[in-house]
C-alpha cells in the first residue's frame, strides 16, 4: 500500500488513474450517442425542411373531399360500356396479333420484342379487369363480373379474391396496419424476419416477382389466401364468389397444362409463361411506385390521424411516356384512389380539374421519355431506404436499416 503514496505516483496520479482506465469506454459511449443523435437529427431535419418550405405532408389538408369531387366535371363520372368494351377488343386483338406474329417470324430477335410487348399487354388487360372490379367499367354488375373473370382468369388472377382485397386496399389506403398491398412493415415485424427474407424483399428485382406469392400468402405479418374462401380476407357472404374465381383460375391453369401436352411446354413457355412474368413485374413495379419512392418521404397513418382523404393523398402519380395509353392511364393514381368509380379514360381530365384544389398535396409526376427508364432509379432508391416504420405513433415515416445490405455484403465476402 505504501507504493500508492510514493513520490513516483503521487496523489495526483492516483486521481488521474480512473479517467485513464475508462477513457476508451467513455469514447465508445460518446460516439454511439453522437451516432444516435445524428440519426434523430436527420429525421427531424427532413420534417423541418417540409415545414419550413411551407408544407407538411403529414398535416390535415385544408380542404374536404367534397371540394375535390365538385371540381371534377360531371361527365367524368359517366361510364360508357361501349367505350370500355372497345378497349377490351383492342387489347385482345393486339395480344392475338403479337402471338401470331411471334409464331410466324419465330426468331430470337422477334421473341425478345414479343415477350416485352406481350407482357405489357397482359398488364393492360389486368388494368381493364381492375376497372371491372371497381365498377368503373360499366354500371352493370353482371357485365363487370363476366368481363372481369374472363380478363383476369386469362392472366391467372382470381378475379373476386383479388377484387375484394383490392377494395380493402382502397378503403384503408395509407393506414399502417389496415392497408392491404405494399403497406409498410412495422419495426417489430421487420426485425422478426430472417435475413434472407429481408434481403429478397428489398433487393431489386426480387420484389418485382412478389405478386403470385402475395395471392397465395398475402404480405408479411398477414394471413390468408386469395384462393381460400375461408380466409379472413372475405366476409361469409363473399365466399361463394371466391369459389367461382378460384375455379376459373384452376380452369385456366389446367388449360395451360393441356396446351403444354399438345404443342409442347417450350412453346407455352415462349408464348405465355415469359410474358406472364413480364406482366407480374409491371404490376409489382407500378403498384409499388404508386405508394413509394417519391423524392420526399410521405407519411403513413394510424388511429385518429388516419382518414380516407389523408390516406389517399399519400399516393403518387407517375408518367410512363407512350405506355400511358397502352396501360390505360393507370399512372394517374391520386384521383383514382380517391374516386375509383371514375373510368380510366376520364382520369387525366379529372386530375387536371382537381389540381387547384389539391395544391401541394398533388405531386406533379416527372415527365417521362418514350420509355419510363427514370422510374427504375426511384424504385431502387426506395428499396434501399424504405424498410420499416415505428411500432408506435399515429403519423410515421419510413426508416432505413443501415445494416441491411452491409450484412449481406459481409456474408458474401
Amino acid at each position: 500500500m505504501a507504493s500508492w503514496f510514493s513520490p513516483k505516483y503521487g496523489l495526483r496520479s492516483i486521481l488521474r488513474l480512473p479517467r485513464t482506465l475508462f477513457s476508451a469506454s467513455a469514447n465508445r459511449v460518446h460516439k454511439n450517442n453522437e451516432y444516435q443523435q445524428t440519426k434523430i437529427n436527420e429525421v427531424q431535419n427532413e420534417k423541418e425542411e417540409d415545414i419550413n418550405d411551407g408544407f407538411n405532408p403529414g398535416a390535415p389538408p385544408p380542404f374536404k373531399i367534397a371540394e375535390i369531387r365538385n371540381a371534377i366535371p360531371k361527365h367524368c363520372w359517366i361510364k360508357n360500356p361501349w367505350r370500355s368494351m372497345s378497349y377490351v377488343f383492342r387489347d385482345i386483338l393486339v395480344v392475338a396479333a403479337l402471338a401470331a406474329s411471334a409464331e410466324y417470324f419465330n426468331n430470337w430477335v422477334f421473341w425478345i420484342f414479343y415477350w416485352a410487348a406481350q407482357g405489357t399487354m397482359f398488364w393492360a388487360i389486368f388494368v381493364l379487369g381492375h376497372d371491372c372490379g371497381h365498377g368503373s367499367f360499366s354500371n352493370s354488375q353482371k357485365l363487370n363480373s363476366i368481363v372481369g373473370h374472363l380478363l383476369h382468369s386469362f392472366i391467372l388472377v382470381p378475379y373476386n379474391g383479388w377484387r375484394i382485397s383490392h377494395r380493402t386496399h382502397h378503403q384503408n389506403h395509407g393506414h399502417v396496419e389496415n392497408d392491404e398491398s405494399w403497406h409498410p412493415l412495422t419495426e417489430k415485424v421487420y426485425r422478426n424476419m430472417d435475413d434472407t427474407s429481408r434481403n429478397l424483399r428489398f433487393t431489386v428485382p426480387f420484389p418485382m416477382f412478389a405478386y403470385p406469392i402475395y395471392l397465395w400468402r398475402r404480405s408479411p405479418g398477414k394471413k390468408g389466401s386469395h384462393f381460400d374462401p375461408n380466409s379472413d380476407l372475405f366476409a361469409p357472404n363473399e365466399r361463394s364468389c371466391v369459389v367461382i374465381s378460384t375455379l376459373c383460375w384452376m380452369t385456366m391453369a389446367a388449360s395451360l397444362v393441356v396446351c403444354s401436352c399438345i404443342v409442347g411446354p417450350i412453346r407455352v413457355l415462349k408464348l405465355y409463361a415469359i410474358p406472364y412474368w413480364i406482366f407480374v413485374m409491371w404490376l409489382d413495379m407500378v403498384t409499388y411506385l404508386h405508394h413509394h419512392g417519391h423524392e420526399q418521404k410521405l407519411p403513413w397513418y394510424r388511429g385518429e390521424e388516419w382518414s380516407y382523404l389523408r390516406g389517399g393523398l399519400t399516393t403518387v402519380d407517375r408518367d410512363y411516356g407512350w405506355i400511358n395509353n397502352i396501360h390505360h392511364d393507370i399512372g394517374t393514381h391520386v384521383i383514382h384512389h380517391l374516386f375509383p368509380q371514375i373510368p380510366h379514360y376520364h382520369l387525366v381530365e379529372a386530375t387536371k380539374a382537381a389540381k387547384h384544389v389539391l395544391g401541394k398535396y398533388y405531386r406533379e409526376p416527372k415527365k417521362s421519355g418514350p420509355l419510363p427508364i427514370h422510374l427504375v432509379g426511384n424504385l431502387i432508391n426506395s428499396m434501399k431506404q424504405d424498410h420499416y416504420v415505428s411500432d408506435s405513433g399515429e403519423v410515421v415515416y419510413y426508416q432505413t436499416d443501415d445494416q441491411l445490405f452491409e450484412k449481406s455484403k459481409n456474408k458474401s465476402e
